[in-house]
């Protein structure tokens, strides 16, 4: 299948790629289907998440684990449910929207509402997590390391 996309053009993508939300993203309820996108092989540290739905829209994402090694998402009883997790949470990869500013160091990182993608299945949500040390607009630079 061939899909329009903002940051690459038009490409060339298989079903099997594709990610659903059931309820899909906060403020984008209406759109349901995303295909991943890495911005580098083989790598899911920044990835543009494409709206299958409407071509105009799609967000970049970041594996939070990549600068943020003590990052703890749970999943509610509600959330395995939707996901179809089987009550395994080893099958769920989690990813957080960011908003990208110039310099990096300005952009921001949501925490408290992560995306949490069930890898067997594809079936994805938007979580919001109940700890008070995340936030919707975590400062990026909070976790960049001075010297690097």
């Amino acid at each position: 299948m061939e899909i329009n996309t903002q940051y690459f053009g038009k490409i060339s993508c298989s079903e099997e790629e594709f990610i659903h939300f059931s309820d899909g993203l906060f403020g984008f309820a209406d759109l349901k289907n995303y295909v991943p996108l890495a911005f580098q092989e083989n790598s899911d540290a920044l990835i543009c998440l494409q709206s299958l739905d409407d071509s105009n829209v799609s967000f970049i994402l970041m594996n939070p684990f990549q600068f943020f090694e003590k990052y703890e998402p749970g999943l509610s009883h509600e959330d395995k449910r939707h996901l179809k997790t089987e009550g395994r949470e080893d099958d769920i990869s989690y990813y957080v929207i960011s908003v990208i500013h110039n310099p990096m160091e300005n952009s921001t990182v949501n925490l408290k509402a992560p995306i949490a993608v069930n890898t067997k299945n594809r079936e994805a949500r938007q979580i919001i997590l109940d700890n008070p040390l995340y936030r919707f607009r975590h400062p990026l630079r909070d976790f960049i390391k001075k010297g690097d």
